[in-house]
């Protein structure tokens, strides 16, 4: 394979530096809701087209909206007065010859298959009205579908960087929020919602989080009640933590916007457990990156991975592979600390020729780049040979960007 280079970072290691913030945006979050939606649609829509043409066709699904409704919380469970507003946007391919892809009905049955699935007490055909706002593509991205070869070209002149391995704060972060949304969880503290934003700040070895977590009011019998469970909830955070992590000390903060004696208005209460019922917007592209966190001490790709295309647009394969690389780099060559790999597509180059892979990597005490170079280079071309595999995965959903 060709354009690859390999760097020596003479940089500290993540794990090592003084100072490390991560985030994550959980599964009920409006951002993470938007970018779980809308790569559901890529989803569906890829099988569609290869159920009925045997082929994918051009879509770009990354531009989606869901507005915030409006609700009146009350102890014991309130109302939803205005439901949410999901808008989706950008492009598909809605006819082949005579034949028409009902792309629009497939958006909003995926929607509200996802959200049967995944949100306790969102009723999708009660609680989120529905605006499609997707057209046909443009000629010049959909002639990219009808050219001859094993790969389509990119569409798009897009950079995309991922790194391994992660840190402790981060797997921690991941972890954590998946454990609070779990079915066993879920059963155990059920006035726990779907929406939970988690941010942490590392010092040294000293972990301080903040917790934001949407408490469904049908649970809730009175402020009383409120902060009784809370406290309940942070002892089971701490317990998480301590079994699975090693961190010299961690303070955790559950909602802290919370002020006692002012009511149902000084608790973080919500209907349907998540804040876009009548807090907060979401927006593809906001959340978390393809691995789940939003790492603030690292490089970061601009594109959003959800809803593209998995067969052409770079700004979703490379985004993923880029991750891939450095973790299949982590694992078989010996003496790296952390590794960075960056891609690089021209539009219309084929994708399994990117204009420039580069990989940067930090090497243990003693381990000199030339010793690790070639393992490097081959462990790339290995995972390039697998691209089209690599896709399909992308297309079916057997690979999370979300």
């Amino acid at each position: 394979m060709r354009n690859i280079v390999v760097n020596e970072l003479k940089q500290v290691a993540l794990k090592e530096q003084p100072l490390e913030i991560c985030e994550r945006k959980g599964l009920g979050h409006p951002d993470s809701i938007c970018d779980a939606v809308m790569n559901e649609v890529s989803i569906e829509l890829s099988k569609e087209y290869l159920r009925r043409f045997g082929v994918i066709l051009h879509h770009n699904l990354d531009k989606g909206l869901l507005a915030a409704g409006e609700t009146r919380v009350r102890f014991g469970g309130g109302e939803v007065i205005n439901p949410m507003l999901l808008v989706y946007g950008d492009r598909a391919t809605f006819d082949v010859g005579d034949e028409r892809v009902p792309v629009n009905e497939i958006a909003i049955r995926s929607t509200k298959e996802w959200l049967r699935r995944n949100m306790r007490f969102i009723d999708p055909d009660i609680h989120i009205r529905y605006q499609s706002e997707i057209k046909p593509g443009a000629a010049a991205l959909q002639d990219i579908f009808k050219r001859k070869g094993k790969f389509l070209g990119a569409n798009d002149t897009s950079a995309a960087v991922g790194y391994a391995p992660m840190t402790e704060t981060e797997r921690l972060i991941l972890s954590l929020e998946r454990h609070l949304n779990s079915p066993g969880f879920k059963k155990e503290f059920p006035e726990s919602g779907e929406d939970i934003k988690i941010m942490g700040l590392r010092r040294e070895r000293r972990l301080e989080l903040t917790v934001a977590m949407a408490f469904v009011d049908r649970f809730i019998s009175s402020e009383a009640d409120y902060f009784r469970k809370k406290a309940e909830i942070a002892a089971a955070i701490n317990e998480f933590i301590n079994a699975n992590y090693g961190f010299e000390a961690v303070n955790v903060g559950l909602n802290v916007l919370d002020a006692p004696g002012r009511g149902k208005d000084g608790l973080y209460l919500t209907v349907l457990g998540t804040s876009a019922e009548g807090g907060d917007s979401g927006q593809v592209g906001r959340g978390n990156n393809v691995i789940g966190v939003i790492p603030l001490n690292r490089p970061v790709s601009s594109e959003a991975a959800a809803g593209k295309n998995p067969i052409s647009h770079v700004g979703k394969i490379y985004n993923t592979i880029s991750y891939r690389i450095a973790d299949r780099v982590q694992e078989r060559v010996n003496g790296i600390k952390e590794t960075y790999i960056w891609l690089l597509s021209n539009i219309g180059q084929s994708i399994d020729e990117p204009k420039v892979v580069s990989a940067e990597v930090i090497l243990e005490e003693g381990v000199r780049l030339g010793e690790v170079a070639s393992e490097i280079e081959e462990t790339i071309s290995g995972e390039f040979d697998h691209l089209s595999d690599f896709c399909m995965d992308l297309a079916m959903g057997r690979i999370t960007v979300c």
